[in-house]
Order: C-alpha cells, then sequence, then structure tokens
C-alpha cells in the first residue's frame, strides 16, 4: 500500500509538471490510461469475472466522480505546491463521516465530530485565507476532496455487493472511457523524446501504484492499510522539493499534522464501532 502511494505521488509530480504543456484534461486522460492498463493487467490474470457487478449504476457514477476529482486536483497542482495540495486533500475522510451521518444515518459520536472540526481547522491551518498567501486554485483541491469523499461513500454501498477489485475496475473504465471523448477538443501532441519519456513516466506510475493497492486492499482489511495514505505527504514533499524545489512551510507541516492525527482517530473510532 505504501509502496502504491509512492507511485501515485510520482504520478501526481509527473502531472504538475506536465500541467504547462499539456491541457488539464489530456493529463488526466494520461493517467486514466495508466489505471486502465494496470485493471487490463488485473482482468488478463484473474478473467472477466472480475467485470461482474449487479449495481452498474453505482459503478458508473462511481467512474464519473473519479474523473470530476482527477481534472480538479490537476488543475489545481499547476498553480499551488504539490505538498500543499495533498495536505489538503487528507479532509477527504472528514467529509465521508459528515456525508455517511447525513445520507447514510450512520451514528457519529461527539468524540469523531471533534475529529472532524479538528481536522477542517487543520485544512484552515495549511492554506490561511486571508494571509496573502491563500491561491484560489486549492479551492479546486478541496472541491476534489470532495469528490473523493463521495467515491469512498459509494465504496461503501457497494462494499457488500462487488468487491474492491471489481468497484476499481470499473472506475477505471468508465473514468477512461469519459477523458477519452474529450480528447479531440484539448489534445496537444507531445513532442520530442524527452516529453515522451515523461508522459510514459505518469503513465506507469499510475498503473504500478493502482496495482499494488488493488493487491494490498485484496489480501488486508482497508482499515489497517487506512494509515499509509498519509505517507503520500512524505513523498510529495520529496517529489516537489526535488522537481520543484518546494518544501511546504512550518504552518503547512502543523496544519498537516492536525489533519493526519485527526484522520488516523476517525479511522479508529470507525474501525471500534464497526466491530
Amino acid at each position: 500500500m505504501t509502496l502504491g502511494f509512492f507511485s501515485f505521488a510520482a504520478s501526481d509530480a509527473i502531472a504538475k509538471l506536465l500541467t504547462s504543456s499539456f491541457h488539464p484534461l489530456q493529463i488526466v486522460w494520461l493517467r486514466m490510461l495508466g489505471l486502465f492498463i494496470g485493471v487490463c493487467v488485473l482482468v488478463a490474470i484473474k478473467g472477466l469475472p472480475v467485470l461482474r457487478t449487479t449495481k452498474p449504476q453505482l459503478q458508473i457514477l462511481r467512474g464519473v466522480v473519479a474523473v470530476g476529482s482527477g481534472t480538479c486536483f490537476i488543475i489545481a497542482i499547476g498553480f499551488v505546491p504539490l505538498a500543499d495540495a495533498v495536505a489538503v486533500t487528507f479532509v477527504a475522510p472528514f467529509m465521508v463521516t459528515i456525508l455517511g451521518a447525513l445520507l447514510l444515518k450512520e451514528p457519529v459520536g461527539a468524540r469523531r465530530w471533534l475529529a472532524v472540526v479538528a481536522g477542517f481547522i487543520g485544512m484552515l491551518i495549511v492554506i490561511r485565507p486571508g494571509h496573502g498567501i491563500f491561491h484560489p486554485a486549492i479551492l479546486l483541491v478541496v472541491i476534489a476532496a470532495i469528490f473523493f469523499a463521495i467515491r469512498q461513500l459509494l465504496s461503501r454501498w457497494l462494499s457488500g455487493i462487488d468487491s474492491v477489485v471489481t468497484t476499481v475496475a470499473y472506475t477505471s473504465i468508465v473514468a477512461f472511457s469519459i477523458t477519452s471523448v474529450t480528447l479531440p477538443f484539448v489534445w496537444v501532441t507531445p513532442s520530442g523524446l524527452k516529453i515522451l519519456l515523461i508522459i510514459a513516466g505518469l503513465t506507469l506510475s499510475a498503473a504500478i501504484g493502482e496495482i499494488l493497492i488493488i493487491r494490498a486492499l485484496d489480501i488486508a482489511q482497508s482499515v489497517v492499510l487506512a494509515p499509509s495514505h498519509y505517507t503520500l505527504i512524505i513523498w510529495s514533499t520529496l517529489y516537489g522539493y526535488i522537481i520543484f524545489n518546494d518544501l511546504p512551510d512550518r504552518w503547512t507541516l502543523v496544519g498537516c499534522s492536525i489533519i493526519i492525527a485527526s484522520g488516523i482517530y476517525t479511522t479508529y473510532r470507525e474501525y471500534i464501532l464497526s466491530r
């Protein structure tokens, strides 16, 4: 799982690098191509039964939401540091808690509500509106996190019906199909070996990340693996420094620490309540 997020962070960094030359929708398509390749490998290994579902409408909706999430995030990282954007996406679990309480009528105790509030305070510390460093594009990251939370909620609806592998496969296929439709309107032909190698790195890192995470979810409980998601901030900071010479400042690290601590606590409470 950790290696999978390492690969996804590489994909994010390469996507940010490409935003100066290509339309965000084309970058989303290139990234979805990597995920699609990963799913094709999976289907080749496990066979067509992987695609068997009794809730195709929900599976398609999850794929549509994935396109919205990916597009908003990639547009945003063209303007804001990678580590800051990733830190803000960590509020998604809190949004899942809120949506779960509102839509699924899931019980949420006082301690989990306090964790949600703490998480959003951490997000405000990261983005610091009104302090001269706020960029409007960070709001697209918030929207991306909302889309991601909806994806997680749909995953919960589907968890007792389809396997994780089936859900990921449909998300990839639907997202790849949707972004393919947009290509004639935004396509820029890559030129030069260097750009082609960078694009290959984007596609390959996304595919490797998808395969590793599918495999991890196949052999361990998601609640055990959930904290690995927060290693993204380590890898994003590393890539941001190496490629863009960006380092998060002290307040970003403080806010991120609050978000991570609250997120891990929320995951722990959900695990306790589910037992």
